[in-house]
């Protein structure tokens, strides 16, 4: 539940007109020609739009001389919200380490298994082994680098073995657990800056392919930030291969790319940056929509986190993600420079 997804009388009535599970509990409305007031979800026949009023609690209703409704009844704790604490309990339990194993953790909340994985993957964005994969994962990564040795750091940080360590380091940290104990030592990264109307951009890749674009307002600027980024792996300037290139090319003349990313993320992150790919030039999604393009509906606020996250400007478009109303929200080069991109984008070539 979101209030400020429903700040206006007319996204009210659209949640009322659809009948939005979502949005109960931001608000409740109440019809003049009856003296009742009911959930959004509520399935009682709708009412006109002209008999159509809007409170943000059931008591506010109460107050002006209005009655619950019995089908609905919205005085009623929602019924969702004990199920959604179940779900933050299972959370804490797979973070605790206590209880690993679905089955286990569902009954430890009082679920069967079943409804215990849907409602995990609706609520979360991720199955709850790929929530636990993640946690072990980061504890491990943050461990090789002051564990006197690469195998102690794997099982201190939960795994079973040291194989299953090894067999999803590549997609969970991004790098092979040595060179992330020695802090990406040995990692060779070239780079080049040029500038453009956005001020200077910096174009950084690996054998891979493009593994950083950032803005700044000076070079010296965007290559400290890379360095802080990099901070023992070899970096080195050099001439800008076409592929890369392009990169900066279209902060100017925006066109689609297809060029080759080395960036690391979670499996969620990754998913997300997949999908910003595929936003055409010109158009924009919400983070609503590519939550649930993803098939994570209920995911807006990981998706906005996993754009924030995004090291690689332009060639994943994050900039093309925005607020529900439109509006350009937030960005990590700058709002300035997002709303940029998107009028270059959008005006007519």
């Amino acid at each position: 539940m979101n209030r400020h997804a429903y700040g206006s009388d007319e996204a009210r009535w659209a949640a009322v007109e659809a009948r939005q599970r979502e949005a109960d509990g931001a608000f409740v409305y109440a019809v003049d020609t009856t003296g009742v007031f009911c959930r959004p979800s509520c399935p009682s026949r709708l009412a006109l739009r002209r008999n159509v009023r809007f409170f943000a609690t059931a008591a506010l209703a109460e107050g002006a001389g209005f009655r619950a409704c019995k089908r609905c009844t919205p005085t009623r704790e929602d019924p969702r919200e004990p199920r959604a604490a179940r779900i933050v309990r299972a959370c804490r339990l797979l973070e605790d380490g206590a209880v690993t194993r679905t089955e286990a953790v569902a009954r430890a909340v009082g679920l069967s298994p079943f409804h215990f994985q849907r409602e995990f993957k609706k609520r979360v964005g991720i199955t709850p082994q790929a929530y636990r994969r993640r946690l072990v994962a980061e504890r491990a990564k943050s461990a090789v680098a002051r564990a006197p040795s690469v195998t102690a750091a794997i099982y201190d940080a939960g795994y079973a073995s040291s194989s299953r360590f090894y067999e999803g380091a590549g997609s969970e940290l991004g790098m092979a657990p040595l060179r992330a104990r020695a802090g990406a030592l040995g990692e060779h990264v070239k780079y080049a800056v040029r500038r453009c109307a956005l001020g200077a951009v910096l174009v950084a890749w690996t054998n891979l392919g493009v593994c950083d674009v950032r803005f700044g307002a000076r070079e010296r600027e965007v290559e400290a930030a890379l360095r802080d980024r990099f901070p023992r792996a070899t970096l080195e300037p050099a001439e800008v291969p076409a592929w890369v290139d392009a990169v900066v090319q279209a902060v100017e003349r925006p066109r689609a790319l297809d060029i080759p990313v080395d960036i690391e993320g979670t499996a969620f992150q990754e998913r997300v940056w997949r999908e910003l790919r595929r936003i055409p030039v010109g158009e924009t999604r919400c983070y609503a929509e590519v939550a649930a393009a993803i098939g994570a509906p209920r995911a807006h606020r990981a998706v906005a986190s996993a754009c924030a996250h995004n090291t690689i400007a332009v060639a994943v478009p994050c900039h093309r993600v925005v607020r529900k109303d439109g509006a350009a929200s937030g960005y990590r080069w700058g709002a300035a420079r997002k709303k940029a991109l998107l009028r270059r984008e959008t005006r007519p070539r």
